[in-house]
């Protein structure tokens, strides 16, 4: 097969994944636990972090998803190792992305759960620490002529709005000029593999 949609970097992290929670790692004694993802799409993701003084020491993952969830998640380890938990916290699927050396379009909304569920994790481990809610996940503006950002339409899927009439009703985005059409539905499929 010559021509391949996925980049060296994708292709590696596919068939060599990095730091995959392991069956006799069961006991791995992890800090900070985040879950995101729909089973019954077939995309969930688990993560376990060992944190030390506000710093990732080491990570451990576990998915039910495709060859961009798990590449990217993959890259996200690596990535976070090191780091500490507010600059981890900044980590947007564009990010890994670029990292990845690109992913089809197609694709792209493959890459959330491995960000979602590292911000369930770090949010789990302020909870545990008292400082629940230190931490915000900024949004990317989606419509620039209602400034309605991604959050914004997430919140608003979360609420019902599951289609694009329900979430034109529940934001009134794209009654501006409606250049944010695409955009906001290729997120609402994504929300959808998230949440089903």
């Amino acid at each position: 097969m010559s021509d391949w949609l996925y980049s060296d970097t994708v292709k590696d992290h596919f068939t060599n994944p990095r730091n995959v929670l392991l069956e006799d790692e069961s006991s791995f004694p992890a800090d900070a636990r985040g879950q995101t993802g729909n089973i019954r799409c077939g995309d969930q993701m688990l993560m376990l972090l060992k944190i030390d003084n506000d710093v990732i020491t080491d990570v451990r993952w576990k998915t039910y998803g495709c060859a961009s969830a798990i590449a990217s998640t993959s890259m996200l380890s690596e990535m976070i190792k090191g780091m500490k938990i507010e600059d981890a916290y900044k980590i947007k699927p564009d990010d890994l992305v670029k990292s990845l050396g690109g992913l089809p379009e197609f694709k792209i909304h493959c890459s959330v759960l491995g960000d979602k569920a590292l911000r369930e994790a770090i949010d789990d481990h302020l909870a545990k620490t008292g400082r629940a809610g230190l931490l915000k996940e900024e949004g990317t503006i989606i419509c620039n002529c209602l400034g309605i950002t991604d959050k914004d339409i997430e919140a608003a899927y979360q609420n019902g709005a599951h289609t694009w009439d329900q979430l034109q009703q529940a934001t009134k985005i794209g009654t501006g000029c409606g250049s944010c059409k695409e955009k906001a539905a290729e997120l609402l499929h994504g929300l959808e593999h998230i949440y089903g």
